[in-house]
């Protein structure tokens, strides 16, 4: 197995470029048709792009603060009302985080 290690810099530089393909990549294909409220994302991916805990999920669900589907053990929730947490300080997090996870889910949804 060969080692290649690059430099933060250059690693970030390269990330940027990447994404920068990829918006390209999903403007020309029409994925501004995915709506914002047709996204569904698990927990696991609510918690590491939003840096908020499992708990604190369950507790959001515990008291009703935000719909969810539980699928097969998992729970799923839109983006829409993810977005409705963070409107109401619900949660402690950013618009960029948010984006990110749009980003992701949008990824995977193609």
């Amino acid at each position: 197995m060969e080692v290649i290690t690059v430099d933060s810099v250059a690693f970030k530089e390269l990330v940027r470029k990447i994404d920068t393909i990829m918006d390209f990549v999903y403007d020309k294909q029409g994925n501004s048709a995915i709506k914002e409220e047709k996204m569904w994302v698990d927990s696991h991916d609510v918690c590491n792009y939003l840096h908020v805990s499992n708990r604190t999920l369950q507790r959001l669900r515990a008291k009703n603060c935000v719909s969810y589907s539980r699928i097969n053990g998992k729970n799923f929730y839109r983006i829409s009302d993810i977005r409705h947490l963070l409107e109401t300080k619900m949660i402690r997090s950013n618009e960029e985080y948010l984006n990110d996870l749009i980003q992701n889910a949008k990824y995977y949804a193609q």
